[in-house]
C-alpha cells in the first residue's frame, strides 16, 4: 500500500511538473526572429531536456523511496521479533551458525508441519533438542505467538522452551521428545507394535493433565486452539507433551470465559463446530478437540475416517450410533487384544469422549473433571494397591509373596472373558447412566 502511494504522488508530480512547464514557456515573450525559424526549435529542445531531467530526477526518487519502503518494513518485522527478546527470561538466544552446528548442517530432520521442518540437534552440553526452522516470512506471527506462549507454559506434558533464533532465519529450540507423536503410534498396522489399553489410558490422562494446566493453572488462560494427535509427543516410556502453540490464544484476563477470533484456525476434524460458526472461541473448543483425540485413542481410527465407508466419514458420526447400542466391541481397536482392557474403564472412557464432543458447548465438561475421571479409569485397570505393593522393599520375603500374590490376581482377571464382562458391565452402567455425569 505504501508503495502504490508513492508511485501514485509521482505520477501526479510529473503532471504538475509538465503543466508548469507549459506555462513558463508561453508566458516568456518572444523576441524578434532574427534568422530563420530555428528558435521554436530550440525552445522545443531545451523543454524536452528538462522534461527528461525531471522524470529521471522523479524515477531516482521513486526507487529511492521504494527501497526506503521495503527496508522500513523489513527492520519493523526484525524489531517485532527482537521484542521479544526484551521479555525472555528464561530462554537462549541461539545465532544461526550455532543452528547449523548443532544440527549437523541440518541433516536429520525428524519433522515436519505449518510453520516449517523439524531437526534433532545436540547442544554443547550433550542434551538432545529439536529445532523448528521457519520456512515462510509469513509465519513470523506464529513464531512469535509460539515464543512468547512456550516462556510462560513450565509443566511436564507441555514441551519445554529450550531458546530461540531470530538472525538470518526464525527458529525455536525445543526439548527432544523421543518417541513421535501419538498419530504416528496409532497408525501402525503392526499389531505386536500398537499401544496397548493401559498406554492408551495413560497418554489420555497425561494429555488431559497438561490442558488442565494451560486451562486452569496459566494465568491468563491458554486456549491452545489445535489438540490432534499429531501435536501431542511422547518420551521413552509413552508419558504424553502438548507441543505446536502458534496458533494458540490467550484469554484476556484469569476470568474471561472467551475471545472473538477473526480467523477460525485449527485441523480438519478436530474443529469445534460451534467455534467454526461463531468465531467465539473458549477453552470448550479445546475440550472438542480432546474429544476427538480420546475417540482416536479408542478406535485407533483418525478423525475423518476413509476406510470404513464408501465415503469418509467423522468419528462421531461413525461411533455415535455403535456407542447409543452400547456395542463397545464394536467401538475398540480390534488391535487391542481381548481380556487385556476392563471393560468397566472401556466404556467410561467412551461416555467421557462423548460428552467432550457434545455439539454445543455448555454441555461439554471442564478439563479438570475428564483428568480427574480419566485417572479413575486408570486406576480400574491398575489399582494403586498393586502398584504400592510393587515399590515394597524386595529383600522383604512378605512382600515378595504378597507381590506374586497380587500379580496372579491380576493375571487371573484379565483373563476372563472379555464379552462377559462386556455384557454384564453394559448393563450395569446402562442403569445409572454414569457416563452422562461427572
Amino acid at each position: 500500500m505504501q508503495v502504490q502511494g508513492v508511485i501514485s504522488s509521482y505520477i501526479t508530480y510529473i503532471k504538475l511538473f509538465h503543466d508548469s512547464l507549459d506555462e513558463t514557456i508561453t508566458e516568456t515573450p518572444a523576441e524578434e526572429p532574427t534568422g530563420s525559424a530555428s528558435i521554436p526549435s530550440k525552445n522545443k529542445n531545451h523543454k524536452s531536456i528538462i522534461a527528461s531531467i525531471a522524470s529521471s530526477f522523479g524515477i531516482a526518487i521513486l526507487i529511492l523511496t521504494v527501497l526506503a519502503s521495503l527496508w522500513n518494513c523489513k527492520r519493523k518485522r526484525q524489531q517485532g521479533i527482537q521484542n521479544i527478546s526484551l521479555q525472555l527470561d528464561d530462554g537462549r538466544l541461539f545465532k544461526y551458525s550455532e543452528l547449523v552446528k548443532i544440527t549437523n548442517n541440518f541433516s536429520s530432520p525428524i519433522g515436519a508441519g505449518g510453520f516449517g521442518k523439524v531437526y534433532h540437534g545436540i547442544l554443547e552440553s550433550g542434551i538432545q533438542v529439536a529445532v523448528k526452522l521457519l520456512i515462510s516470512a509469513s509465519g513470523s506471527s506464529e513464531f512469535q505467538n509460539e515464543v512468547k506462549l512456550l516462556m510462560r507454559a513450565r509443566h511436564r506434558n507441555v514441551v519445554s522452551f529450550v531458546g530461540y533464533c531470530n538472525r538470518k532465519t526464525m527458529a525455536l529450540v525445543f526439548e527432544y521428545v523421543a518417541n513421535g507423536n501419538l498419530l504416528q503410534h496409532l497408525t501402525v498396522s503392526d499389531t505386536g507394535n500398537s499401544l496397548t489399553w493401559n498406554e492408551r489410558l495413560q497418554i489420555a490422562v497425561d494429555a488431559a493433565r497438561g490442558l488442565d494446566y494451560l486451562h486452569n493453572d496459566c494465568k491468563p488462560p491458554i486456549i491452545h486452539r489445535d489438540i490432534k494427535t499429531s501435536n501431542i509427543l511422547l518420551t521413552e516410556k509413552l508419558h504424553a507433551k502438548i507441543c505446536d502453540f502458534g496458533v494458540s490464544k490467550l484469554l484476556s484476563t484469569e476470568s474471561a470465559t472467551h475471545t472473538m477470533t477473526d480467523h477460525v484456525k485449527g485441523t480438519r476434524g478436530y474443529l469445534d463446530p460451534e467455534y467454526y460458526n461463531t468465531g467465539k472461541l473458549n477453552k470448550k473448543s479445546d475440550i472438542y478437540s480432546f474429544g476427538i483425540v480420546l475417540l482416536e485413542l479408542i478406535t485407533g481410527k483418525t478423525a475423518i475416517i476413509k476406510d470404513v465407508e464408501p465415503e469418509p466419514i467423522h468419528i462421531c458420526q461413525w461411533v455415535r450410533p455403535m456407542f447409543e447400542r452400547t456395542e463397545i466391541e464394536n467401538i475398540l481397536d480390534s488391535r487391542i487384544q481381548a481380556g487385556t482392557c476392563n471393560v468397566s474403564s472401556a466404556w467410561k472412557v467412551v461416555g467421557i469422549a462423548m460428552e467432550c464432543v457434545s455439539s454445543t458447548t455448555i454441555e461439554r465438561p471442564d478439563i479438570n473433571n475428564v483428568y480427574k475421571e480419566l485417572e479413575e479409569c486408570l486406576e480400574i485397570e491398575i489399582p494403586p494397591k498393586i502398584a504400592k505393593v510393587a515399590h515394597v522393599d524386595e529383600d522383604n520375603d512378605d512382600s515378595r509373596t504378597s507381590s506374586s500374590v497380587s500379580v496372579c490376581m491380576t493375571s487371573h482377571t484379565k483373563s476372563e472373558s472379555f464379552l462377559v464382562q462386556m455384557n454384564s458391565h453394559i448393563e450395569f452402567e446402562t442403569k445409572r447412566h454414569t457416563y452422562h455425569s461427572f
